[in-house]
């Protein structure tokens, strides 16, 4: 799926963003000085192949991945994940600390994004194999956790709101959550769901976890197409007033339709 044709040429101060997930891949092209214009292609896996298999086809054979950037972000949707609060990070204590919260796994290395506004320090995994890959093809690339964008604008756009609010992000198989009381993150998880009786039960177990009010604090979303999204939110309006639907680049002049570029993309380039 293809946004608008691009040239080739002249890509020196744009920035490309690759984001990485076991049920597809995508990209975009933007350019900041260039504001209304934003390339996005989403690109089919095998899904019998493993990700470094999917991550070599794919740079072999996507032109658009073959020529110089300004700059190149990698996101990875992952829920291998983990927090820390930035006090209390250092680097020589990634995996002690990944590992004290998660299992470990063969074949990867933890990475880490300092989110500075958050004030905290998002530890992910990657598979070496597709680490190397994309590291030797994109000597400068910046690795990120696809929460961590997302966390980072939540927190920018948090900053002097003293509400309580949910935010979701909703994927096929799991849903991306970050919660918001007064201004402050209070929790980032990722829950494994894959149908609206699920998504509903998370949401509002959080909502009565951390006391919002029905009437006057807010739920966030994004994600689903509209049919699937819609039919939750109408369920979910029996228990919650206020439901808003997320766009980050809605607030820039760019071309191409929302629906289609995914929100921890928009988030990072919302940040750039």
């Amino acid at each position: 799926m293809s946004n608008k044709n691009i040239e080739l040429v002249h890509t020196e101060s744009d920035i490309l963003s690759i984001r990485l997930s076991t049920n597809g891949f995508s990209f975009s092209i933007y350019n900041p000085e260039r504001k209304e214009n934003l390339y996005f292609q989403t690109v089919s896996v095998n899904i019998q192949h493993s990700m470094a298999a999917n991550v070599k086809n794919f740079l072999a054979n996507t032109p658009e991945l073959n020529i110089p950037y300004r700059q190149t972000n990698i996101l990875i949707h992952t829920q291998r994940y983990t927090i820390v609060p930035l006090e209390l990070f250092e680097d020589e204590q990634m995996e002690l600390l990944f590992y004290q919260n998660l299992p470990k796994q063969n074949n990867e290395i933890i990475l880490c994004n300092i989110l500075s506004k958050s004030n905290i320090v998002i530890l992910f995994s990657i598979d070496k194999l597709t680490h190397v890959f994309l590291s030797e093809h994109f000597s400068h690339a910046r690795f990120f956790a696809s929460i961590s964008p997302q966390v980072e604008y939540l927190t920018i756009k948090n900053k002097s709101e003293n509400q309580h609010k949910i935010y979701a992000n909703f994927h096929e198989s799991d849903m991306e959550i970050c919660c918001f009381d007064n201004g402050k993150l209070q929790l980032v998880n990722t829950y494994n769901v894959t149908n609206n009786d699920d998504r509903a039960y998370y949401l509002l177990n959080l909502w009565k976890q951390f006391n919002f009010d029905s009437e006057q604090d807010e739920l966030h979303l994004t994600g689903l197409d509209k049919h699937e999204r819609n039919e939750l939110i109408s369920f979910l309006r029996q228990f919650i007033r206020k439901i808003f639907i997320i766009n980050p680049l809605s607030e820039k002049p760019i071309s191409p339709s929302l629906e289609d570029i995914p929100f921890d993309i928009q988030s990072l380039l919302t940040c750039e």
